[in-house]
This record gives C-alpha cells, structure tokens and sequence, in this order.
C-alpha cells in the first residue's frame, strides 16, 4: 500500500505540475481570512468576494475594527456569513492583541484563533509559511479513503496515516495534488473512472462512469475546459481565470 501510495503521487505530481492553493492571496493574513470564508462553499466564490473585503479591511486592526453588519454585507455570498463575520472579528481582534496585527507561523497559536482548526492552520502553514502540513478537506479524505490509504473518517486520523506514509517535505504539495485530483476528476456522486489518468493504481475503480468519453464530460475545470476557481491564477496554470463575481460563469 505504501509503495502504491507514494505512486500515486508522483503521478498526480506529473498529471498536475501546477498544483497550487486554488484562494487567491497576497499576504498570511489575506490567505487565513480566505480559509475562514472557504468553509461550504466553493474557493470560486470566496475569491470572488475577496477582492472587496480586503480593499475595504486590508489589516487585522481594519477587519476588528469592522461594523459587523458591513462586513456580514461583503462576505454574504459565501454563506453562513453572520457565523463567518464573527469568526473574522474574532480572529482580527486576537491577532491585533495577542500577536502584534501578525499571523503567528505555529500550529498551536493558529487553532487558538476563533474560526481556526487544525485543516485551516494547515493550509495557512503550508501555503504562507512553507512549514509543511496536510490539508484534511472532505476532497483529500474522500480520496485517500478510496485508494485505501486510511479507513478513517476522523480527520486527525486521517491526517496521522498519510502523514505516517510520506516524507513531511511532501506534505503540502500532496494536499495540493489529492484536492486538484478530488475536484477535477474524482468527484464524489461521479468519479470520472473512464478518465482518470490513475485509474491503473486505483482499487476503487469502476465506482464511476468507466465510458472514456462519457467520463471525459464529468471533468472540471482546466481538465474540462472551463475556468479555473482562482481571478489571479499562478503564471504556469493551464487554465482560464475565474470570472468575477457578477460575470458569467
């Protein structure tokens, strides 16, 4: 399993050269505010309403000095927003007077922060910091459930297994590739079986639609044809830019 695991892999590393967090960022605390806002919802649609929160709150001691019916207003589109608008006041008013308007690089400061688990400190640590951490969405456990790399759904055990398998120096760039790999081709009602450019290494296979053609139909994004989620995509993505919101999709 673990030869077949570490396989795999390197060739989601060879199917997706580009892999890269899919929120648009510029800076630790833009990408942790993003994180917060990417619960339910699409990161299509949270780097969509982006653009204006962070023009209108820039800083943690902008967004903690926030009217929070204004900022429920800018981040409605991602649902749940009056919970988010107080995770994000929350967690602006302790960066403010905990640590200095700062993003702390330590797992164990992040998941003090409201809003905050161990799967958004990840991300934050990866993609902000380079500190290596394995990103646990339901995306990434769903697939390493079916290649039968783990048979837990508990995240943490999750994460604890495939972080017994790979080298720590993979585990950032494995996130990347198993999530790029979870929404373009293998989906959760319809795994595009008939497509998957790792179908040979997969023992779930034939949980989808197996018809090359008809699973050519069910992919997503720059595997389909269509935008990518990111409005600001890296220079060696592929694929299209999102739209704005507002814009045809």
């Amino acid at each position: 399993m673990v030869r077949r695991a570490r396989r795999t892999n390197r060739e989601l590393a060879e199917v997706y050269p580009y892999a890269h967090p899919e929120l648009d960022f510029e800076n630790p605390f833009e990408l942790l505010v993003a994180t917060v806002l990417s619960a339910q919802t699409t990161d299509l649609r949270v780097n969509q309403t982006t653009p204006a929160l962070f023009a209108a709150y820039p800083t943690p001691e902008d967004m903690a000095a926030a009217d929070p019916e204004v900022l429920e207003q800018l981040i409605r589109p991602t649902g749940f927003f009056r919970a988010k608008a107080r995770s994000l006041l929350g967690l602006s008013a302790a960066l403010r007077d905990d640590f200095g308007g700062e993003v702390p690089g330590r797992l164990k400061d992040l998941v003090t922060l409201p809003g905050v688990g161990r799967k958004t400190a990840n991300v934050v640590l990866g993609n902000a910091f380079g500190v290596p951490g394995l990103t646990v969405d339901t995306h990434f456990g769903r697939l390493v459930r079916r290649w039968k790399w783990t048979e837990h759904e508990d995240p943490e055990k999750v994460e604890a297994d495939i972080a017994a398998i790979f080298p720590k120096s993979e585990w950032t760039m494995l996130s990347h590739r198993i999530i790029f790999h979870g929404r373009r081709v293998c989906h959760s009602r319809k795994p595009a079986c008939g497509a998957c450019p790792i179908a040979d290494l997969c023992p779930s296979y034939g949980e989808g639609e197996t018809d090359p053609e008809k699973a050519k139909k069910l992919l997503k994004y720059e595997m389909g044809g269509h935008p990518g989620q990111r409005l600001k995509p890296p220079p060696d993505y592929p694929g299209k830019p999102a739209p704005t919101l507002g814009a045809a999709e």
